[in-house]
């Protein structure tokens, strides 16, 4: 018998107790992965959110606990655009609210010009026009999901706006968003004079971070977001998720290692005899404490493919949820993070048992009764 073979009949004996401590771990497997992927999808579509109109970063208001909750008023955002480093900016007006069942449905505000200039490719109809204050253009996904199309109206907190353009971005939170002309979207969310961000494109022969730096110092009440890794000054959001995100995953580890231990342990103290008849026949020390830990590894690389694949079935799942299903990214890092806490949960759950077992005489393992 192959030392393989040994390390999957010596976990096979006890079908019941390993099924069971499969099923533990992958349950905190499945936890790991389906908030992984939760996370992954806010991360990519803040990712988006600040790439877009190919900026090099954008301008909000300073300590915002939220980006939605970012006012700069247009004083503020003409004062950044008439820098003599700037090339261009685009004020836009982020507005959250529930449209016809969808409960996340995101307006953008931009001008007229703006959005002739920089907004996302027609699939069909127009841009609003210069002027207009009842028109809207909705994301390809937006109109799809509210069955809308060219001339159909769509009411925003009460204001119908006649649907002129369909367009498809091809990112998330613009496709099931919609645009409407800066002014009206002002009117509609209350603020008026204001923008949620300021995009802003810098000039060639300019470096971006002195541009950035230049206008943190000149205005203190704004702050610059040029990269994923500042996103929380302006939204505590994505932080609170990456702490639950890592206390979780230390949680599936600390749990799973319990059960692979308690499993490890009943087995090791089972098998007693055994070990010692491995000792007496030339096993070393080293190679009984590779069994156990490759029985606990086997273990959990089994847990780690069912806790995966329940942690996809799980995400989807949460594509019934509207305001969750738009934030859904699948990738590679939630998988390998899934095996990381699945080799940890082995390797600390089979630490005493194979020290327990390396330790045992072949004299001492003999006498077991």
């Amino acid at each position: 018998m192959t030392f393989v073979a040994l390390v999957f009949k010596n976990l096979v004996r006890q079908k019941i107790r390993t099924s069971l401590t499969v099923l533990g771990i992958s349950v905190g497997i499945t936890t790991v992965v389906a908030l992984g992927v939760v996370v992954a999808g806010v991360k990519a579509t803040s990712e988006q959110i600040l790439r877009a109109y190919d900026s090099d970063f954008f301008v909000a208001q300073k300590g915002a606990s939220d980006l939605s909750f970012s006012t700069v008023a247009e004083s503020e955002w003409r004062a950044v655009d008439a820098l003599p480093e700037v090339q261009r900016t685009i004020g836009a007006l982020f507005h959250i609210s529930k449209v016809e069942g969808q409960p996340f449905f995101v307006t953008i505000g931009v001008t007229p010009e703006d959005v002739a200039k920089a907004g996302p490719p027609l699939r069909e109809g127009s841009y609003f026009s210069a002027g207009a204050t009842d028109e809207i253009m909705l994301g390809s996904g937006a109109a799809s999901k509210l069955g809308k199309g060219i001339g159909d109206t769509v009411t925003i907190d009460e204001r119908a706006l006649e649907v002129v353009g369909i367009y498809r971005a091809g990112n998330l939170w613009e496709d099931n968003g919609a645009y409407a002309p800066l002014a009206t979207v002002q009117n509609i969310a209350k603020k008026p004079d204001v923008v949620t961000v300021i995009y802003t494109t810098v000039k060639e022969g300019y470096d971006p971070k002195e541009v950035a730096d230049k206008i943190e110092e000149d205005f203190p009440l704004l702050t610059v977001v040029a990269s994923i890794g500042e996103y929380s000054e302006v939204d505590q959001g994505i932080e609170i998720m990456d702490a639950m995100n890592l206390a979780i995953s230390a949680l599936a580890v600390g749990i799973g290692a319990i059960g692979v231990m308690n499993t490890m342990v009943m087995s090791v103290f089972e098998r007693t005899r055994e070990i010692g008849i491995l000792r007496a026949v030339g096993w070393s020390g080293n190679r009984i404490m590779r069994m156990v830990v490759g029985e606990s590894l086997l273990l959990c690389v089994v847990a780690v493919g069912v806790g995966a694949g329940l942690g996809v079935l799980a995400s989807r799942a949460v594509l019934l949820i509207p305001i969750v299903g738009t934030f859904l990214e699948y990738n590679l890092d939630v998988f390998v993070r899934a095996l990381v806490v699945a080799v940890l949960v082995a390797l600390v759950g089979a630490a005493y048992p194979a020290a327990r077992a390396v330790r045992l005489t072949p004299m001492e393992a003999l006498r077991h009764e």
